[in-house]
């Protein structure tokens, strides 16, 4: 697992995408990390894969299958998950820690999938650019009719102008918002619709929802409705429970195989992200199940007990020999610790065990790498080219390629992989300060030097 992956740089928010914004966090709020600079973000191959397993049955009843919508993962422990583009959904940890069932997340997923399905941003937008010009036609009355009562000395006309601005403003934005309402309410139903389509309970999502309403209980007694981007919780709970309860699926129950996953990912999250005395509370030495000793093997590797963790990693691969993510988290523990020739052979098993390893083959060449056997070094080149393919925008890939090609001796690939890697970090001056050294190294109207032209050029993608 990698914690503090690249962040999502976030633009500067105008009022207009503030709503649009607002709009897209279908739980609770935008969490705190997403309106800073960036979005904290885990890379883990294990969650992203169950999730993918979770929503693929719900894609395809969307028709969504071959749109490529990734799952992202936001380091935030608030309960969220929120659309912000036709290409992803992001989830808070959170949510897949507190969520109990395979279900629960599931539910929220076809929720939000719901609204990619819906075009609901799409249909934002268009919304916005209406009362946009609303607005403005509204404040040049507004202005108008201030600047008219000034010349004539009216106090009164003048008060009557400024609400001419204030009112309209106010009517846009009501109107805005129970626009945003009727699309939670237009996903909470396809959400439905899908699970139903694929054979799975409303139940998670109907109880999900119904935690959260009882959560926000006391505080929306004084709310004003019209002034919610959501329903309100009785009345979204109302409606969400009437169409959840009549699925012919409300009792059907999570496989077995898939809750054991489940439990698998919170407790490797808890491992990572909590302390050890709060994993210890929550996964405590009597607790002999495999999710609780996966928990506790992780903390103790992150905390520098080594050597106890190698020993309860060793019995996690003993009871489930064909887990690659119990091989992965041993060659991780290896090479964090300075041992990475000892990593190479359990990253190995992983990257063939696994069913998409394009992480796992990152970690495995950085191994390689720093293991400074050069006979390894075109191994490493092979891994991360295959890795790159699955995931084009790693400056951590790109980076361990630009080592890799050190170690073979091949400068200017080297260089160029570097700039590359500079290039999805966002750093567009060293890009073309790398690339206009690599383009010196390869020969004129070579690909390598073409990319390095783009790059200098700024062709290339520059997040």
């Amino acid at each position: 697992m990698s914690l503090g992956e690249r962040p999502i740089k976030r633009r500067r928010l105008t009022p207009a995408s503030r709503l649009a914004a607002l709009a897209v966090a279908t739980l609770a709020s935008m969490p705190a990390a997403a309106q800073g600079p960036g979005m904290p973000l885990i890379r883990d191959a294990e969650i992203e894969q169950l999730l993918r397993d979770y929503s693929a049955p719900v894609m395809r009843a969307a028709g969504l299958a071959q749109q490529n919508i990734r799952i992202v993962v936001v380091n935030d422990r608030g309960f969220n998950a929120f659309v912000a583009d036709g290409r992803r959904i992001f989830i808070n940890t959170g949510t897949l820690s507190e969520a109990a069932t395979p279900n629960e997340v599931i539910g929220v997923l076809a929720h939000e999938t719901g609204h990619i399905a819906g075009g609901h941003l799409a249909k934002l937008r268009e919304q916005l650019r209406s009362a946009s010009t609303q607005s403005i036609i509204a404040t040049i009355l507004g202005v108008g009719a201030m600047v008219a009562a000034s010349q004539s000395g009216s106090t009164n006309a003048a008060h009557a102008g400024a609400a001419a601005v204030t009112a309209p403003q106010e009517i846009i934005r009501r109107s805005l918002l129970a626009y945003l309402r009727a699309h939670e309410e237009q996903a909470d139903r396809a959400g439905v619709k899908f699970l139903n389509a694929t054979g799975q309970s409303p139940k998670g999502m109907h109880e999900t929802f119904k935690r959260l309403a009882d959560q926000v209980l006391f505080s929306a007694r004084f709310a004003d409705p019209y002034l919610q981007s959501h329903p309100m919780p009785a009345e979204r709970v109302a409606a969400l429970s009437e169409l959840a309860k009549a699925s012919p699926f409300w009792d059907k129950k999570d496989p077995a195989d898939l809750q054991l996953r489940h439990d698998l990912m919170r407790a490797k999250l808890s491992g990572f992200i909590e302390r050890p005395d709060t994993v210890a509370r929550r996964y405590p030495a009597s607790d002999t199940s495999v999710a609780a000793r996966y928990a506790r093997a992780i903390s103790a590797y992150r905390h520098a007990d080594l050597r106890g963790a190698l020993s309860q990693i060793d019995g996690l691969i003993q009871a489930q020999p064909n887990n690659p993510y119990f091989y992965e988290l041993k060659g991780q523990a290896l090479l964090e610790s300075g041992q990475p020739a000892a990593a190479i052979a359990p990253l190995r098993h992983a990257v063939k065990t696994a069913p998409n390893p394009a992480l796992i083959q990152i970690m495995l060449a950085q191994a390689l790498t720093a293991s400074n056997e050069s006979k390894y070094a075109e191994e490493a080149v092979s891994l991360l080219r295959a890795a790159i393919v699955k995931e084009p925008e790693s400056s951590d890939a790109y980076a361990q390629l630009a080592m890799a090609f050190g170690r073979k001796g091949d400068l200017a690939e080297a260089d160029l992989a570097s700039a590359l890697a500079a290039v999805m970090r966002g750093d567009a001056r060293t890009a073309r300060d790398l690339a206009t050294r690599a383009k010196t190294r390869f020969p004129v109207g070579s690909p390598g030097w073409v990319k390095a032209d783009d790059i200098i050029s700024s062709k290339a993608k520059v997040n």
